[in-house]
């Protein structure tokens, strides 16, 4: 009997981009499909929204991820920032949740599941990420390495999920 194929979209959400990690889970073994980032361009809240909204549906298109893992918003000292950042994940989250289950992690949640320390920093995080998807180092932007360690949380809960 094959493992099942599952693949599992992370992401991290943010104001002015928006990390993405693609990951397959077949058995135990993780494998790196695909990330990056989504630009959002400058502009009013509409025009952002609108923007992300269209990349964000062909990503899901393309991808045809079994489990969407998206990072709750942390508290960000910049109230315009932090508003920003809640109404993409807000969009993020509807867009999602019509097209696979989806899961919510904080960011300690994330580094738990990947590093086994809430702690950590991003360099731990992108270290562990790499040996778990057991790749080079990554030389990609801290929110498509932040995206792919949500993959990775995702991947655990959806599995255990799945089996009770």
């Amino acid at each position: 009997m094959t493992a099942v194929e599952l693949r599992i979209l992370g992401i991290d959400p943010g104001s002015s981009r928006i990390g993405f990690g693609l990951i397959e889970k077949k058995g135990s073994i993780l494998s790196l499909i695909k990330t990056g980032v989504i630009e959002i361009p400058k502009g009013d809240a509409a025009e952002k929204l609108n923007a992300l909204a269209t990349e964000f549906k062909k990503l899901i298109a393309e991808s045809k991820p079994d489990a969407i893992g998206i990072e709750k918003l942390f508290f960000s000292k910049n109230v315009k920032t932090g508003i920003e950042v809640a109404q993409a994940r807000g969009l993020l989250l509807h867009l999602a949740s019509g097209a696979a289950p989806v899961y919510e992690f904080t960011p300690q949640q994330v580094k738990v599941a990947t590093t086994n320390y809430g702690g950590a920093d991003k360099k731990a995080v992108a270290r562990m990420v790499a040996m778990i998807l057991k790749v080079p180092p990554l030389r990609i932007l801290d929110d498509a390495t932040d995206a792919l360690a949500v993959a990775i949380a995702t991947a655990g809960i959806h599995q255990a999920l799945r089996s009770s």
